[in-house]
């Protein structure tokens, strides 16, 4: 239902209704979380949360700002306090549309001259508006809105400016011929007597709506009774919010601690689910491209002397919008990080870790940036890292047999992996796997059913990640991604920086 819609029904309901004041996006939302059918833009706490006057002192164009953000946070409409227009009849048909614009679903002008003053400040001294100029504003409004159900009220300045009853009650009916949907009878008395001589005298000739700030002691029960179709809560969030605050600051300043407060103000946790944290988590699982979205990193390491080369890798995965990085590692500290089956015991330490879309890294090498970019570019559900420019002095490591050898016509072609195995040979010379790999969802339920499997067998610790993957790779595609060099592993990255330092000392 359009929130023009909404807001009529509100008005025209044979029962009081009301609605709740808000001042920015936040209050809206609380105010709609809390069951309110609406809320009320009030004048007064929007300039009061911008730190001007409830003088128009604000122009209508941040006000429109403001609402704006309000009216996206929310599904339940909104009726802008608009003070007099923000002008004559040509700026307040133009305030309607574009409200109309921002799904705003009506406004309230009050017939005193701009700029406007607050109505309980000095009341009685107040200049209100000819009454024939401000029935032709409400008819340019009425006549410049584009949906129907867009509501115009007019709010009655006589009883608070003194004029007494009788004023008002000519008004009233003035603006009601000139085509308001609904007329507000403002008073600042402590009782309800003058809204009760009006709604006495004014017999339902068109909705009437209240604001009982100064009246606040008198029984909503009576309200009913008057027939008042709305009464609006006008500004007591706006105060909330300023008593609270100001406890707050005054006891982290008095106390130089927050000890004290955290238990009496909101979570973190709440503001997230107020800003709609949680919706912006599924959005991303549907629209962004799954090499920037939701995916997870698990880095074995297998020696505790890798933790400067993990830190940089950490950092690596990060600058990739990879921020879920689990690292696992050995539990104490003259673990024999060079055991090549000790990769599959860590794996499969990390089972609950294997889910979703996954990269699956060793802590003992670096890498520049464009390698993890061209393996997340990879769509299969499995794909490995293979160098073609390896050490071929290198007698052990993990050396890979692919259907076909590198070259550069095979840029961006899926290649499958054939087999891996621990040691050189002339069948496995298309590049070494130096433990850079990537699963996607279903590729993480592979592999996790294949290290159970291969977990329950009394040569596990004997087995190496080569094991698993020629066995993932039995029933299961692999496919290979290639690149040249642009890696080292943790010892030759040592001997590097270790040459530089002497170069640089025998120079200096």
């Amino acid at each position: 239902m359009r929130k023009t819609t909404q807001l009529r029904n509100i008005i025209t309901s044979n029962s009081l209704e009301y609605i709740m004041e808000a001042h920015h996006a936040l209050s809206a939302k609380i105010v709609e979380e809390a069951g309110f059918k609406g809320i009320w833009g009030s004048g007064l706490s929007i300039s009061a949360s911008l730190g001007v006057r409830d003088n128009n002192e604000a122009s209508w164009t941040q006000i429109l700002d403001v609402l704006e953000f309000m009216s996206d946070a929310t599904s339940i409409p909104i009726l802008l306090d608009g003070d007099t227009g923000y002008g004559n009849f040509n700026n307040a048909r133009r305030l309607v549309k574009k409200l109309e614009q921002r799904d705003i679903a009506g406004v309230c002008i009050e017939d005193k001259v701009f700029p406007k003053t607050n109505s309980f400040i000095k009341g009685e001294a107040q200049p209100l508006a000819c009454i024939d100029e401000f029935c032709g504003k409400i008819k340019a409004m009425k006549d410049s809105q584009m949906d129907d159900d867009f509501v115009v009220v007019s709010r009655v300045e006589a009883l608070i400016a003194g004029w007494g009853l009788q004023e008002a009650l000519k008004r009233a009916e003035a603006y009601r011929a000139a085509g308001s949907d609904a007329i507000l009878m403002h008073s600042k008395r402590s009782d309800s007597l003058e809204i009760e001589a009006f709604m006495k005298e004014w017999d339902d000739r068109l909705p009437v709506v209240i604001v009982p700030t100064k009246y606040y002691s008198v029984p909503t029960q009576r309200f009913r009774d008057l027939g008042v179709s709305l009464a609006i809560w006008a500004n007591h969030n706006l105060r909330a919010s300023i008593k609270a605050m100001q406890d707050t600051s005054n006891q982290i300043y008095l106390e130089e601690s927050l000890a004290n407060v955290e238990a009496n103000v909101t979570s973190v946790d709440e503001i997230f689910q107020l800003q709609g944290a949680e919706e912006l988590a599924q959005a991303e699982g549907r629209y962004l491209n799954a090499s920037s979205a939701n995916i997870n990193s698990i880095i074995v390491m297998k020696s505790l002397a890798d933790q400067a080369a993990l830190i940089d890798q950490v950092a690596q995965l990060k600058s990739h919008n990879i921020h879920h990085v689990s690292v696992i590692g050995p539990t104490v500290q003259n673990f024999d990080g060079a055991a090549q089956h000790a990769e599959l015991s860590l794996l499969h330490r990390a089972m609950d870790q294997i889910k979703g879309n996954l990269i699956i890294s060793h802590s003992d090498m670096m890498y520049k940036p464009h390698v993890l970019t061209e393996l997340q570019a990879n769509e299969n559900d499995i794909a490995i890292v293979i160098d073609v420019d390896s050490d071929s002095s290198k007698k052990s490591g993990y050396f890979v047999k692919a259907e076909l050898p590198y070259s550069r016509e095979l840029y961006n072609q899926s290649v499958k992996l054939v087999e891996v195995v621990t040691s050189l040979s002339e069948d496995h010379n298309h590049g070494e796997f130096f433990g850079l790999w990537k699963v996607s969802e279903k590729g993480a339920e592979i592999v996790r059913n294949f290290l159970e499997r291969l977990a329950i067998r009394d040569d596990f610790d004997q087995l190496t990640l080569a094991d698993l993957l020629n066995h993932v790779h039995s029933s299961h595609s692999i496919s290979v991604t290639y690149i040249k060099g642009s890696w080292v592993d943790r010892k030759t990255y040592l001997a590097i920086q270790d040459r530089v330092v002497k170069r640089c000392d025998s120079t200096s």
